[in-house]
């Protein structure tokens, strides 16, 4: 059931822009009725991830140094779809440019917000299979490591922590979750 919007939105400017998000702050009336602030990130880009998966039901890590972060993060590839791009081209791409695999079956896994109090940014995550390794073409800005595992043992990193990217925790979970049900490939 949808429900009203409780907010009131009395005035909103730009705080900042680049290429890939847009910082709005919005004076507010909120749910009480009392006067406030809300800011909000909008991502000029919609998040896709791709989790290939080979009859033996093993997956392709991206191993990465996130900036952001200051860290180095193990991942399902992942990458950016402009608005108005089709997701599942932006997947294609990067699933050959990350890891080199080309797959013969996409299948769209899961949507997800990432952080929804903040930001508006949505995730498109695909499921490929009918994999062919063909060479990795990865952009300047990505020094890349890639890495075959199991399921079970990618299940096992986002147990032990080790996979903390939230589009790889929900990917993989939702995985993980389909496999017991019977339900995966």
């Amino acid at each position: 059931m949808q429900q009203k919007n409780p907010w009131t939105i009395t005035e909103s400017k730009s705080i900042y822009q680049n290429a890939w998000i847009d910082v709005t702050e919005y004076d507010v009336l909120n749910p009480a009725g009392k006067p406030g602030i809300y800011g909000k990130v909008h991502f000029k880009n919609i998040a896709v991830g791709v989790v290939p998966i080979t009859p033996d039901l093993h997956t392709y890590l991206v191993g990465q140094f996130r900036f952001t972060l200051n860290t180095y993060s193990w991942e399902i590839p992942e990458g950016g779809c402009p608005e108005g791009t089709d997701p599942l081209q932006t997947a294609i791409r990067e699933l050959k440019e990350e890891t080199g695999l080309v797959a013969t079956t996409y299948k769209e896994l899961m949507r997800l917000h990432l952080s929804n109090s903040v930001s508006d940014e949505l995730a498109v995550i695909y499921l490929a299979t009918e994999l062919m390794q063909k060479d990795a073409e990865p952009e300047e800005t990505e020094a890349l490591q890639i890495k075959k595992v199991s399921l079970s043992d990618a299940y096992g990193m986002v147990a032990d922590g080790t996979i903390t990217d939230a589009m790889s925790v929900a990917a993989l979970t939702k995985i993980q979750l389909l496999q017991v049900q019977g339900l995966l490939i």
